[in-house]
């Protein structure tokens, strides 16, 4: 069973995510042969002051 786990900074939306969800699943199914029923994403959204990014927080630069 492919599983693919995907940290984004917060604040796409539930259609953006949607999207990363079937298009990952797609890619899975196309690379591997798996059927898609057996394709798993897992998106984790972290917190913009718990993603760093050259030595600053994604908060702190505004993204």
């Amino acid at each position: 069973m492919p599983f693919a786990q995907i940290y984004m900074i917060e604040g796409r939306t539930v259609e953006q995510k949607r999207a990363v969800i079937q298009k990952v699943t797609a890619a899975l199914v196309e690379a591997t042969g798996a059927p898609k029923e057996n394709v798993r994403v897992w998106i984790q959204d972290v917190p913009k002051e718990n993603w760093g990014i050259a030595g600053e927080s994604a908060k702190d630069l505004g993204r």
